[in-house]
């Protein structure tokens, strides 16, 4: 398998062109996406070989964003847009709640809704306000909805194209601060042989407790395993990849085998994905847990400002702290 080493942001770049080629439906739609190539880059170069036609600069307006995808997705299209920071997404939400998700349902399935809205998300990168959030929880918890979330470049360019090619809407949230990690990308592999996008993944298997993530914060399970791996304690790390629907059953299998679980996520740990995942394990793994389930996130208050981020942000020494935690009991 010939592989090819790239950046998350290059890795997306390198999706959306793909989609683009293989279908002429596939329309792109946002903020300074075109000659600037996006904040991020993620869509250089692409207006320029597909033309302003496919790849349309908008104003800054995300309700007019998706209000406009909408119309294009009744059309036939296959729109993605780009909100450019996740704090912006929020002028959006009553498009997305009440229109985009609720369409198919409402048309009794002879509306398809085929529009995925890409959503650079979390902290890491020192930004002011509105430009470091966490929103997933929000969309995971409106039905009609699907919601993903890439950890690694490679997931970045073959979800990125499994989200444009469903016939529902896709929320597909993008680490920013993994935007120039790179990675290994297979660009030739086809979507079909690709792992399903909504299946979670074993990322680094183990015996003694689960640590289920996404996006931002796999890398920080993989490296709270690599240290716990010094000290004698395998720790098998669950990537979810995929928020809306949840893929428990991965999931339970894991912690059948560990008897533990520890559930990370950026976003604060009140409401968050996590509450979820802990209350549905529990039910599905009671008599098999050997320990409550843990929670490690962010904590229940505004984003602080970027001299606090590295308090705020679950890192290497909370997470550690969750795992010694669950197996001392």
């Amino acid at each position: 398998m010939a592989t090819t080493r790239m950046s998350m942001a290059k890795a997306l770049n390198a999706g959306l062109r793909k989609a683009m080629e293989q279908d002429p439906r596939v329309v792109l739609m946002g903020e300074d996406i075109g000659k600037l190539g996006g904040v991020f880059r993620v869509t250089d170069g692409l207006q320029k070989d597909f033309g302003e036609d496919r790849v349309m600069d908008t104003p800054l307006a995300e309700s007019g964003i998706i209000g406009t995808a909408v119309g294009l997705a009744f059309r036939g299209y296959r729109p993605v847009c780009e909100i450019q920071f996740d704090g912006f997404i929020y002028p959006a939400f009553d498009q997305i709640v009440s229109q985009v998700a609720k369409l198919h349902y409402r048309s009794q399935g002879n509306v398809k809704m085929p529009l995925t809205i890409r959503v650079p998300f979390g902290g890491g990168i020192g930004a002011v306000e509105h430009h470091s959030e966490s929103p997933e929880a929000y969309f995971a918890h409106t039905a009609g909805l699907r919601v993903v979330a890439c950890a690694d470049s490679d997931d970045a360019y073959g979800m990125l194209q499994q989200a444009i090619a469903s016939d529902d809407p896709v929320l597909f949230f993008e680490p920013k601060r993994l935007y120039q990690h790179k990675g290994e990308v297979d660009l030739d592999r086809a979507l079909t042989s690709r792992e399903p996008l909504h299946q979670a993944r074993i990322a680094r298997s183990g015996t003694d407790l689960t640590v289920a993530a996404y996006g931002p914060v796999v890398g920080t399970a993989l490296a709270a395993a690599e240290a716990a791996a010094a000290e004698g304690v395998s720790i098998e790390v669950v990537d979810l990849r995929t928020l809306s629907p949840v893929d428990f059953d991965t999931l339970e299998q894991s912690v059948l085998r560990t008897g533990r679980l520890v559930v990370t996520h950026e976003a604060a740990v009140f409401m968050g994905m996590g509450a979820e995942i802990a209350a549905r394990i529990t039910e599905r793994c009671f008599y098999h847990l050997e320990a409550p389930v843990l929670r490690v996130g962010g904590f229940h208050l505004p984003y602080p400002a970027s001299k606090l981020e590295e308090h705020h942000l679950p890192d290497l020494d909370r997470l550690l702290h969750a795992t010694d935690r669950v197996l001392a009991y």
